[in-house]
């Protein structure tokens, strides 16, 4: 039986949101994606924090914040081997440290961060808690990707900080970090490059962590998080049945999307796997 899921440094591996109502949060989500949670706080202890967990493993994490205020907003963890050598880095090359570094109990020490367009991300140095520990299956994350004002001046600050390649692969700028996909291929997902041939994705897609695109017009930039459901429609729909308001919907060559905002203002994308190829 594989061991759990590692990142190395530069993967993205962790995504979370912070609610004003953590519980109204919880019964959302949990009713859409069929997540059960777990708290991670101490009892007692404010603000709590609740582990997202579906069939039993990490799939991101639910925060609570204060008084409601601006709009909740789904975070994005990059993997780093040491918090603070990297939060340097990140100043470094223009960007801002916005909380910590700083601990997160037993799991591991965290950074709050903003690249120097403002666009919010943050750092996660592990310890227990590697990262999410389900992926691409339906209620699990799929992929973070980068809505970028100035998508080349993006590219360059974040391949300075982490080391990644962005590659134009015609329909859109795929992130990788080289050898993420030997990584996988040895130890959670040996059958990663079989697979993938199978369903003729780009070269290098094995390393692939995330896509960077212009962000549309009116839409400030952000990493988007987006999360697989079996049925775009139903899910949409029941979105709706929860409280959630459907943004949009779209159809790729490889996926049907809908953007959906959950009650209390987070927004992401439920994407349905159906490749037309």
């Amino acid at each position: 039986m594989p061991g759990p899921r590692t990142y190395p440094a530069g993967v993205t591996s962790w995504v979370d949101i912070e609610h004003p109502d953590l519980d109204a949060a919880a019964t959302f989500y949990g009713g859409l994606f069929g997540w059960t949670f777990e708290q991670a706080t101490p009892p007692g202890a404010a603000p709590r924090y609740f582990i997202a967990q579906l069939n039993g493993l990490d799939a991101a994490g639910i925060g609570e914040t204060g008084p409601a205020g601006e709009a909740p907003v789904w975070q994005t963890y990059v993997a780093v081997d040491d918090a603070d050598a990297v939060a340097a880095r990140v100043e470094a090359c223009g960007g801002r440290l916005l909380d910590g570094p700083a601990e997160a109990g037993e799991g591991g020490r965290w950074v709050g961060c903003a690249d120097p367009f403002g666009v919010q991300f943050r750092l996660w140095q592990s310890r227990r808690r590697p990262g999410v520990q389900v992926v691409n299956t339906p209620g699990a994350w799929n992929f973070s990707d980068l809505h970028a004002a100035d998508p080349a001046a993006s590219a360059a600050f974040y391949t300075d900080v982490f080391g990644w390649s962005i590659d134009d692969v015609g329909f859109g700028s795929m992130i990788r970090v080289p050898g993420y996909g030997d990584h996988l291929a040895s130890t959670v997902d040996p059958d990663i490059r079989q697979r993938q041939a199978g369903v003729s994705v780009p070269p290098g897609f094995a390393d692939a962590i995330g896509w960077l695109t212009a962000a549309a017009p009116g839409d400030a930039p952000h990493w988007h998080v987006t999360f697989t459901v079996a049925d775009r429609d139903a899910s949409a729909e029941c979105a709706e049945r929860l409280g959630g308001t459907v943004l949009d919907r779209s159809d790729t060559a490889w996926t049907r999307q809908a953007l959906i905002r959950d009650p209390q203002g987070g927004v992401f994308t439920a994407s349905q796997f159906a490749p037309t190829g």
